[in-house]
């Protein structure tokens, strides 16, 4: 399996990532051509730059021939854009109307002519980061703005990160516990310990800790990316490395290698099976009919869902409930949850990604006095681990026939014995 693994050592930004995601191989050509596509009048220039003895890319974001990041408030170290919110500044209604809401981006890149699985990526990062600005100043993620010229510096580098990270074919992400640095950052609300209030928010359950310089290692922007990208985190996993990149920050303080790394590579995978992630939805309801239930479990796997379970609860107030778990592709999971408020009468759905190990799995047909079978076969590097009759094939022929389910089943299972096919 394709992996990759993030090293934040140094911490994390929008720009850091996207200057290794060039050092890794991504071809400028495909970054520029997206920044070109979002209509925001920004360029991107690269160079090469030295951090602490480590040759490293570096990208910068242009509007107008002047870096996009000088405009912006605070979280200047690495060149993101701050965010800010009409409740909480008093300025005139002139100030705002050169901002960007969440609602506004989420139009821009949703009518963009962006791969599928790279606009759900960016959008989901802009999701995230609208959550937690919203949430750490009490206003609701849809009233978030983004700074005049700092929104473009921040929507630039998202976008072209989920284009770029998108492009590499990578099945699963990893990255290291994140340094978020130490001191004090200014902010347009006035002064905040390190990490800033949303990055806190967004890295909770992220490993993190506090090392080197004073000051601002990792940007709501870079663990909001890693938010978006489902990363587990820990020691780096047993893989095979193909390309490494390094992507510099802003700053470059002394003895202090200010680049984020990113590698990647196959997984060396040692197990039954292979592994993949995937997204667990789940919620309780205790006041819907258990036929709409059935009904919201069916129409999940008619649109993608890998498996739906639904199990007997008690709920608050000792009220009977059911548990209604469903099992997707990441990718898949936005139009899942819609599915799941739309059918349901849930008010919340929790949200978690598991890698799972599976077997390799295949069909072949075998033939019976009641026709042609299909058999499941699971396998694992070669070799046969489990066959099994598909449970449609064998329904429609015993009632063809008039006889046990079961009888149809065996029947399967003993042609495929005496004419097995190797998996």
């Amino acid at each position: 399996m394709r992996i990759g693994y993030l090293e934040c050592f140094a911490g994390i930004s929008g720009d850091m990532l996207l200057a290794a995601l060039v050092d890794a191989g991504v071809k400028t050509d495909l970054l520029e051509q997206t920044a070109r596509s979002l209509n925001l009048g920004a360029e991107l220039r690269w160079e090469r730059v030295g951090r602490s003895g480590i040759h490293s890319a570096k990208v910068h974001v242009e509007v107008d021939g002047r870096l996009a990041e000088q405009g912006s408030h605070g979280h200047h170290n690495h060149g993101d854009g701050h965010v800010h919110h009409r409740e909480l500044e008093h300025k005139d209604a002139h100030d705002h109307a050169h901002g960007r809401s969440w609602r506004q981006i989420r139009e821009l890149i949703s009518h963009t002519e962006l791969p599928q699985d790279a606009k759900a990526l960016a959008l989901r990062a802009f999701e995230l980061l609208a959550e937690a600005e919203g949430k750490s100043h009490g206003v609701r993620p849809e009233d978030v703005h983004f700074h005049e010229v700092g929104n473009v510096d921040t929507i630039t580098d998202i976008v072209c990160c989920a284009v770029g990270l998108c492009s590499l074919g990578v099945e699963g992400w990893w990255a290291s516990a994140v340094n978020v640095g130490a001191g004090h950052v200014h902010c347009a609300h006035g002064q905040f310990p390190v990490p800033a209030p949303a990055t806190a928010e967004l890295l909770k359950g992220v490993p993190t800790y506090a090392a080197g310089p004073k000051r601002e290692l990792t940007t709501p922007t870079g663990a909001a990316l890693l938010r978006a990208l489902g990363c587990s985190f820990g020691a780096v996993p047993a893989m095979a490395a193909e390309a490494i990149g390094y992507g510099a920050g802003t700053a470059n303080p002394e003895g202090f290698p200010n680049v984020v790394r990113l590698t990647i590579g196959e997984s060396a995978e040692t197990g039954a099976g292979k592994s993949d992630r995937v997204v667990v939805l789940e919620c309780a309801v205790d006041d819907a009919n258990p036929q709409v239930l059935a009904y919201a479990m069916e129409l999940a796997l008619e649109n993608g869902a890998l498996d739906a379970m639904a199990s007997p609860v008690t709920m608050k107030k000792g009220r009977l409930g059911t548990l209604l778990t469903v099992l997707t592709r990441p990718e898949d999971a936005r139009a899942i949850e819609e599915l799941l408020f739309r059918e349901t009468t849930t008010l919340g759905i929790r949200r978690r990604i598991e890698e799972r190990v599976i077997l390799e799995r295949s069909f072949v047909a075998v033939e019976t006095d009641y026709g042609r079978i299909r058999v499941k076969v699971a396998s694992s590097g070669g070799e046969r681990r489990n066959a099994m009759p598909e449970y449609e094939d064998c329904r429609r022929a015993a009632r063809e026939h008039g006889i046990p389910l079961k009888q149809v089943m065996e029947a399967a299972l003993l042609a495929f014995a005496e004419h097995p096919v190797e998996a």
